[in-house]
């Protein structure tokens, strides 16, 4: 979505459209496939002008497909993330041997005659999702012998024997 610079002025503006997951499941899939988006994103964003700053804050909404870390089975979730963030223009005298501070880095820019927040919320929703996903907290995973889905039963594989050199630390977890 592209809000033209001159459209932004001091008083609030609303705008809620569905955000295009495209791009957005391209760059899911660059990495290790964990998350997709199965439809577009609801936004709902306000935004504003104060000098040349430009302010957008609102949120996200949405389905999420996930893939559990521990049992590999897909899983749906809903997402919903607020967001808040601040654009200034670029500096149009930066040179190649200029350096950058901390404070440089945390400062999202803007240049021409319009802004592109799909950027913005796909960073946002990228930002929003779990580190690592699980299908539930409790998830059991996968048997290392066989790969079984412990969450659906225990698998076939035999008990292993204990480790005889832990049996003192058996002892204390029954109480001997």
């Amino acid at each position: 979505m592209k809000i033209l610079l001159d459209d932004i002025k001091a008083s609030p503006k609303e705008l809620s459209y569905t955000e295009d997951v495209g791009e957005l499941n391209a760059r899911l899939s660059r990495g290790v496939h964990d998350y997709s988006v199965p439809a577009g994103l609801g936004v709902d964003l306000e935004y504003y002008r104060a000098g040349l700053d430009v302010f957008f804050e609102g949120s996200l909404h949405g389905s999420v497909l996930g893939t559990c870390a521990r049992c590999a089975e897909e899983f749906r979730f809903p997402l919903e993330q607020r967001f808040r963030f601040v654009l200034t223009p670029r500096a149009a005298d930066v040179t190649e041997s200029a350096r950058l501070s901390a404070d440089d880095l945390a400062l999202s820019t803007y240049e021409g005659a319009e802004i592109d927040v799909t950027p913005l919320v796909h960073d946002q929703t990228i930002l929003a999702l779990p580190t690592r996903p699980l299908c539930r907290d409790d998830c059991r995973g996968l048997c290392s012998r066989c790969g079984a889905n412990l969450n659906t039963g225990p698998c076939g594989c035999p008990a292993r024997a204990p480790d005889p050199r832990l049996a003192v630390l058996h002892d204390l977890v029954r109480g001997k």
